[in-house]
C-alpha cells in the first residue's frame, strides 16, 4: 500500500514519525510510505486539497481553522503524536522564581513561524489576570534570531522550541521558566487527511496508525539516547549533545502522546486557546474534524 506522507516541516518534537520511518514500523504494517519533505508549515494541507500527497502531519488547529472557514471542510485528523504544548519560554537571571505575569515587565519575543505557540501562550495569559496586548513584545522574527538576542542581552524572555531551548541552557544564555507543556493535554499534533483520502486509503492509514502506535510502545522503553540514535540522519545539522538534551527534556515534560486517540480534552484545550486568541469564531466540533474510526482500529 504506498502512501504520499507529507511531513509538516523539520522539528525535532516531530522524532516519533522519523523514528517510525527508521525503524521500518510503516512497512511492517505493509504501508509503502514515502516521505515528502516541507520547509513550510501547512504545505501539506494544500497539497492533501490538489491530492498531491495523501497523508501529511502537522497541528489539528489548521483542521479546526478550515472547519470555522467552511464547515463543510472535507479535512479530518487522527492518529495523536504530540499531545503537549512543545514550548518554552528561556530567559535570563530569573530560575525558579519566573512567574507568567513577570513578562509584564520584561522584553519578550513570541514564535512567529507559527500561530499555536502564541494563541497558546497569550491564554495562559489570560487565565493568570494577564492581557497579552500589554505585553512589550518585540517585532516578529525567526526564532534563531531570537535566541542570538537573548544571547546579547537584547531580550529578556523568549518562546522556543528545541533544540533552541537547549542551546540557550548549554551556552549559559538562559534557564528554561516555563514549559507551556504544564498546561496539560493540549493536541499539537495529529495526521491530517481529506475524507475522500480515507474512503480511498482507509486500510492503509490504519496501519500507519498501528505503526504509531508500536513508536509510541517503543518510546516508552527506550531512552534519549536510543531515539537520538535513531533519528539523527534527520537532524543532521543539530550536535549530537543537543538533540539527546532536546528530546530528555521532551520525554520528561511528557510532549508524546502515549495512544493514538486524539484526546477530547486535548482538543477542547486547543480550541479554547484558539478562540481565546481570536484564531477561529467558534470552538471546533471534535466530532466534525476527528476520523474517530481510524484512533479505535489500531
Amino acid at each position: 500500500m504506498p502512501i504520499r506522507l507529507a511531513e509538516n516541516f523539520r522539528a525535532v518534537f516531530y522524532a516519533p514519525f522519523y523514528a517510525a520511518q527508521a525503524l521500518g514500523l510503516y512497512a511492517k504494517e505493509g504501508v509503502d510510505v514515502e516521505l515528502v519533505s516541507s520547509s513550510v508549515p501547512g504545505d501539506g494541507v494544500s497539497a492533501l486539497l490538489d491530492d498531491t500527497i495523501d497523508l501529511t502531519w502537522g497541528g489539528p488547529m489548521r483542521v479546526m481553522k478550515a472547519h470555522d472557514v467552511q464547515p463543510n471542510s472535507p479535512l479530518v485528523c487522527f492518529c495523536e503524536v504530540v499531545a503537549r504544548d512543545p514550548f518554552f519560554l528561556v530567559g535570563r537571571h530569573r530560575g525558579s522564581e519566573f512567574q507568567l505575569r513577570d513578562l509584564a515587565s520584561l522584553r519578550f519575543a513570541a514564535v512567529s513561524e507559527v500561530p499555536t505557540p502564541w494563541m497558546c501562550l497569550q491564554n495562559d495569559l489570560r487565565e493568570h489576570g494577564i492581557d497579552p496586548s500589554r505585553l512589550a513584545r518585540t517585532p516578529d522574527q525567526p526564532m534563531n534570531a531570537n535566541l542570538e538576542a537573548l544571547c546579547k542581552g537584547q531580550l529578556d524572555v523568549v518562546q522556543l522550541f528545541e533544540p533552541y531551548a537547549s542551546m540557550a541552557v548549554e551556552s549559559g544564555a538562559g534557564d528554561i521558566l516555563y514549559a507551556a507543556s504544564a498546561r496539560g493535554p493540549t493536541v499539537y499534533t495529529t495526521f491530517i487527511a481529506t475524507k475522500s483520502g480515507i474512503a480511498r486509503h482507509r486500510h492503509a492509514f490504519a496501519a500507519v496508525t498501528r505503526a504509531i502506535r508500536h513508536m509510541q510502545d517503543w518510546l516508552i522503553a527506550h531512552s534519549p539516547e536510543e531515539l537520538a540514535e535513531i533519528a539523527a540522519p534527520f537532524y543532521r545539522d543539530i550536535a549530537r549533545t543537543i538533540l539527546v538534551s532536546s528530546l530528555g527534556r521532551y520525554g520528561q515534560v511528557g510532549i508524546w502522546a502515549r495512544v493514538p486517540d486524539v484526546s477530547r480534552q486535548g482538543f477542547t484545550r486547543l480550541g479554547e486557546c484558539l478562540v481565546s486568541g481570536g484564531f477561529i469564531s467558534r470552538m471546533p466540533s471534535y466530532e466534525e474534524c476527528v476520523a474517530q474510526t481510524l484512533d479505535r482500529n489500531y
